[in-house]
């Protein structure tokens, strides 16, 4: 998958909103949501214009794409993938989206961002259900338990992490075990976990031209 390799704060700029993307600076006083507020430019802030139907559309699918962290190509895959299945095609397709193993490694709280998360599953760290997975694509399911491999405990990413472990927020379909350091999906996203800043609707109706 091609990378994009665009400076992650001015992603968020150009959205204008936090996609949280550099993980805990993202928290701090030097989010560039906080310090610069406006869409990046040479020329500074020079207010919001005014976008078509057309282009709040592909808008809000742009900023989907930043805050999963994925390529056009992933993103539309996974979009017609949930369009047939019985129910809310939006809903579905943010199901899917959270359901991936790089973002529930981000959400257990095993990485900072989403893109650290990729890279962690990428090299190897993690196993679901004692076997070891390096797809970041791969869906998990209910049931299954994710945790970091035995050799990679060792590892200076991981290494006195089980306070942090500890402390980190989760959604309620994910369930923390502090005793081997795993996470067990306890069942799908309910319509209460999928994400706010995100409008499934226009996305949708952009997808169904």
């Amino acid at each position: 998958m091609g990378r994009n390799i665009d400076n992650k704060c001015k992603q968020c700029r150009r959205a204008g909103e936090k996609l949280f993307l550099k993980g805990e600076r993202c928290f701090t006083p030097k989010c560039a949501i906080i310090k610069r507020n406006y869409a990046p430019g040479f020329h500074g802030p020079k207010g919001h214009k005014r976008l078509s139907d057309y282009g709040q559309q592909l808008a809000e699918k742009q900023k989907a794409k930043k805050f999963y962290g994925l390529a056009e190509k992933q993103f539309r895959l996974t979009f017609d993938k949930a369009v047939k299945k019985v129910g809310d095609s939006g809903k579905n397709f943010l199901r899917a989206l959270e359901m991936r193993l790089d973002n529930v490694v981000y959400r257990a709280g095993f990485a900072t961002s989403r893109a650290a998360a990729r890279q962690l599953v990428n090299h190897g760290h993690f196993s679901v259900n004692e076997v070891m997975t390096d797809i970041p694509s791969f869906m998990v399911k209910p049931g299954e338990v994710i945790k970091i491999k035995k050799t990679s405990e060792k590892n200076i990413y991981f290494r006195n992490s089980a306070e942090k472990l500890k402390k980190a927020e989760r959604p309620s379909w994910l369930n923390f075990s502090a005793d081997d350091l795993s996470v067990k999906i306890l069942h799908e996203p309910q319509d209460t976990d999928l994400p706010l800043n995100l409008n499934i609707q226009v996305i949708t109706e952009y997808y169904s031209k």
